[in-house]
């Protein structure tokens, strides 16, 4: 049975072919504090975080490599203009106003041309919290129009997160660990600025909140932004002797008036760091072999000081001083710490799930079958055992015969851990029926297959589940295909 892998979709169900997409995060994130406009790629925008007795709200930046958490006061998320489109004719969705009017839309699954952002709460450890939950709040909203922020159903229908326009503050209990996205809408054009809070309670019985944190929104264009440009690196040589010059000149394409750069180098097992003093166009230093394998880059900044363009790196490379002739080596091999990642992976020679043809259960009222997701496996070599957590979802229909679908809704699963190392401490995820009327379930929305606490998760462990379709009598007869993907962060 062939499997087509859909790239959106609102609900999925799967009753063939599962194919498994893999995604690699980079190392824990370092912090950075340059102001910055976010307007493509993933972010976590209300990442809450719990440190020396205090809760914060921070963002998780994933739109740069490696990932750094930022203060929000730093940030300025766009919701570029591409983002409009045309209120549905669909009656669950006059929330968001009238048939066929304009609003700009951040959507709940990834679109690689708009802003992704979401909420998390993956940094926080088990049982800290009562209940295991922060209340996520929108205390206040200021700007030209309505904000609104809702999930979707396994059948597509909205469910209600936060919005604007029928008062304020709204709350919503999140789990631990938990990471998120909804649909951003935005009903005008213009300048928004969002007041999240966060609150929980400690086991103790304390109660700990952030207060209200500004987040800056623009819809549309930057107002008074200046040209874009891309920055590039020039005068890399391939090779370098020691005590060579070394000089560097960042190039805009197009040229435009600004002149505020900053530079920026990574040796191994260092992070990111500012090189003091250099501000201007070129950067010039000697070579020397502790420098070998470091990296440069140069960043545009305007009149306050926002990041415009940041070049690609460029490395260097200082070659060995000649030596003296002599019949012994010195050979050193070493591990960097500070180096690893978080993959999660399907065998591609096992990654079909066939289930059986469906029968009808004892009831007589439903059509169900039950099979086994093929091993999923998640490996995890980052320092400081940040803990992670893996979850799949079907974000498009199962297709049959003419067209025909069926939901998402109607698949669930029981994960299990099938290995792991010692230590690792990985747990599975909670069993998801599948979708009852009044109840829901299911795999159309994101569902946890297994997880790993702060402070363990290094090593390989490989999860599984199984599954059970349960579908309604009325569906047609036909072979169906759907695919679940599958994220580990």
């Amino acid at each position: 049975m062939n499997a087509t892998v859909r790239a959106r979709g609102l609900a999925a169900l799967v009753a063939g072919a599962v194919v498994v997409a893999g995604t690699v995060l980079a190392p824990a994130a370092a912090s950075a504090a340059e102001k910055v406009v976010l307007s493509k790629g993933h972010t976590d925008a209300v990442d809450v975080h719990y440190s020396d007795g205090r809760l914060s709200l921070k963002v998780h930046d994933d739109t740069v490599s490696p990932g750094v958490i930022r203060d929000p006061a730093d940030v300025t998320f766009q919701v570029l203009p591409e983002a409009a489109m045309a209120v549905p004719d669909d009656p669950r969705f006059a929330f968001l106003g009238p048939v066929d009017s304009q609003i700009w839309l951040l959507p709940m699954t990834q679109d690689p041309d708009l802003l992704w952002p979401g909420w998390n709460t993956t940094t926080l450890g088990s049982g800290v919290f009562e209940g295991n939950k922060v209340r996520l709040s929108l205390v206040d909203v200021q700007g030209p129009g309505n904000v609104t922020l809702f999930t979707q159903d396994s059948f597509g229908g909205p469910i209600m997160k936060f919005r604007s326009d029928d008062g304020l503050p709204d709350a919503i209990d999140v789990p631990v660990p938990t990471h998120a996205h909804s649909n951003w809408a935005f009903s005008a054009l213009g300048s928004y600025t969002l007041k999240f809070q966060a609150d929980a309670t400690l086991t103790n019985g304390t109660t700990v909140s952030t207060g209200p944190v500004d987040y800056s929104f623009v819809v549309g264009e930057l107002s008074g932004g200046g040209p874009e440009a891309s920055l590039s690196v020039l005068g890399m040589a391939d090779e370098y002797q020691p005590n060579d010059t070394v000089t560097l000149t960042a190039v805009q394409t197009p040229q435009t008036e600004l002149d505020h750069y900053h530079w920026f180098s990574k040796c191994p097992g260092v992070d990111w760091t500012i090189i003091p003093g250099e501000g201007g166009v070129s950067y010039s230093f000697t070579a020397t072999r502790e420098l070998n394998a470091c990296e440069y880059v140069a960043k545009l900044y305007d009149d306050d000081h926002a990041v415009v363009a940041t070049s690609e790196p460029v490395t260097l490379w200082v070659a060995f001083p000649p030596q003296e002739p002599g019949a012994s080596q010195t050979i050193t091999a070493s591990v960097d710490e500070t180096q690893g990642s978080l993959v999660i992976s399907v065998n591609p020679d096992d990654r079909a799930v066939v289930l059986p043809p469906a029968r009808l259960n004892v009831a007589g009222d439903r059509w169900e079958s039950n099979g086994e997701l093929r091993p999923v496996t998640v490996t995890d070599t980052r320092a400081g055992q940040p803990g992670w957590n893996a979850s799949g979802q079907i974000p498009a229909d199962f297709t049959g015969p003419d067209d025909k679908t069926f939901s998402a809704g109607y698949l669930g699963w029981t994960p299990r851990v099938l290995a792991q190392a010692d230590g690792q401490g990985v747990v599975a995820g909670p069993e998801v029926a599948p979708y009852v009327v009044g109840v829901g379930g299911g795999l159309g929305n994101s569902a946890v297959l297994g997880s790993a606490p702060s402070g363990a998760g290094r090593g390989t462990a490989q999860l599984g589940a199984g599954l059970r379709l349960s579908l309604p009598t009325e569906t047609a007869a036909g072979t169906y295909t759907a695919t679940l993907t599958l994220t580990a962060i």
